[in-house]
Order: C-alpha cells, then sequence, then structure tokens
C-alpha cells in the first residue's frame, strides 16, 4: 500500500472512530483536517501522497469527526474525541497540524491536554469569531439546507481558493459539485455550526508548547487577520502568504515543507 496508507478503525470513550494512518516514522504526528463535506473514508491514498513529505520521519494519524454529531457540538467537545482516540491508541508527545476548523480542535487539545502534543501548527484557523466567518457559514448552512448544491460548491470554491486557482480550474466546477455534495446534508450543517463555538482567544496563553501560524491574507472564510492575531498573542512564528486564501495548505507549494521544517526543528 503507497506510504503504508491505511483505513482502520477503534473504540474510544463509547464511540468507534473512523481514522487513516500512513507513514514508518517513529514520531506520531496528527493531523487534523477542516470542515468536510465527505469525512475521510476512501481517502487514505490521495492524503497520504498529499502528505507524503511527513511519511518517513513520522506515523501519521488522522481521526474522523465522531460517527453521529447532535445539535450543540462544540469543537471543545471535538479535541476531546481526538484526546480520547490517542489515548486509546496509547499517543502522547505528539506533533498536531490543525487546518481551519482542525486548527480550531488543536488549539482546544493543546490547552486541555498539553501532554499530547510536543509542537503546534495552526494553519488558516482562528480563535475567536468574526464578522467574515460568521457570513461564510451562515450562507453555506443556508445554501446546504435548501439543497442549493451548485451554488455552495462554487461559493465554496470562491471562498477558499485563489481566483487564479478558479479560474484554472473552472470548467471542473460541475464535477466538484458532485464530490463534493454533502452526504449527510445535516451532519455538515451541524458540523458548520460548531465552527461558531471556537472560542480561545483569552486563554491562548494555556498553550506552552511551541507554536507555528499560517495563513492568507485573501482568506475569504476566516479572514486573514485572524491568523494574525493568534500568532500575536501567542508570540509565536507567523507565515502568511500575501497572494493566497483559505486554501493555502492545497494551493502553496512550500506549505508541506514549511510544517515539516519547522517540527523537525
Amino acid at each position: 500500500m503507497l506510504y503504508n496508507a491505511k483505513e482502520l478503525k477503534l473504540t474510544a470513550s463509547g464511540m468507534q472512530f473512523d481514522y487513516i494512518r500512513f507513514g514508518s516514522g517513529k514520531k506520531p504526528l496528527i493531523m487534523i483536517q477542516g470542515l468536510n463535506t465527505r469525512g475521510i473514508k476512501g481517502a487514505a491514498l490521495s492524503l497520504a501522497y498529499m502528505y507524503r513529505i511527513f511519511a518517513k520521519e513520522y506515523t501519521v494519524y488522522l481521526f474522523d469527526r465522531r460517527p453521529v454529531v447532535y445539535d450543540g457540538i462544540t469543537v471543545r467537545d471535538m479535541a476531546s474525541d481526538i484526546a480520547s482516540a490517542m489515548d486509546a491508541l496509547g499517543l502522547k508527545n505528539a506533533d498536531v497540524f490543525g487546518t481551519s476548523q482542525g486548527g480550531m480542535i488543536a488549539q482546544y487539545l493543546a490547552i486541555d491536554r498539553p501532554d499530547l502534543v510536543r509542537k503546534l501548527v495552526l494553519a488558516v484557523t482562528l480563535s475567536r469569531n468574526n464578522d467574515t466567518v460568521k457570513q461564510v457559514l451562515s450562507g453555506w448552512i443556508e445554501m446546504a439546507e435548501r439543497g442549493d448544491m451548485k451554488g455552495f460548491v462554487l461559493d465554496m470554491a470562491e471562498k477558499m481558493y485563489s481566483e487564479t486557482y478558479v479560474k484554472k480550474y473552472r470548467l471542473l466546477m460541475p464535477l466538484l459539485t458532485i464530490l463534493q455534495k454533502p452526504k449527510d446534508v445535516q451532519r455538515f450543517v451541524i458540523l458548520a455550526k460548531s465552527c461558531l463555538t471556537c472560542d480561545t482567544y483569552d486563554i491562548l496563553d494555556k498553550i506552552k508548547c511551541s507554536v507555528f501560524v499560517i495563513g492568507g491574507k485573501q482568506d475569504k472564510v476566516v479572514s486573514g487577520a485572524a491568523s494574525e492575531e493568534i500568532a500575536e498573542k501567542l508570540g509565536c512564528r507567523l507565515h502568511m502568504y500575501d497572494n493566497l486564501g483559505h486554501a493555502a495548505y492545497e494551493e502553496a507549494q512550500d506549505f508541506n515543507q514549511m510544517v515539516y521544517d519547522f517540527l523537525s526543528e
């Protein structure tokens, strides 16, 4: 199997979680993805290839959200789920890399369970609500609930990616509408609403590990300012992509290398 990529299951806190594991290194790396319309099933090979730079030095773990979500679930609840999964696998003192909603979850993981986190990367995320994220999420939720999948996917693409990227792949948007259509609309809506529960700004000083923040100045989902204020509050390293937005982790060719270099220091 490519990069030893496997799709597995584990039981923690009375629930069965799907997770992906790849790589053959001795060090654990926990990657926490952002808000996802489809979950991680079937994505082991593509994710292992996308993040292959980590495969030799690390064993990488990606945990899906809990199988059954409920209205009112918070990103802090999701951090507790990941902590339970890590405990079940005997993982501790791991490097943690969270993007978007995953970065929100990663903050709470580092705050509530510092024993589990050695170094922390927070990419295109926020520590408290702002007008940008409120407007974007309310729009996505409304379109998803009324079944406007075309409008939903197009708006998501235009909000996440740079104008250059959208123009380049505009002809593929009809296919993207099919591929990114939520399997479970209500589940997506609940998870989208949970993003608005992130409120770590006033307790960021409880994060004691080394942190690297990466953002995009053109971020139309959480805003570039959200990344900048996390780094300012923590006094940590910050890299901002001038011409990229929320999907900088996909568009920037040097993104994974920067993360790897920071974790390897």
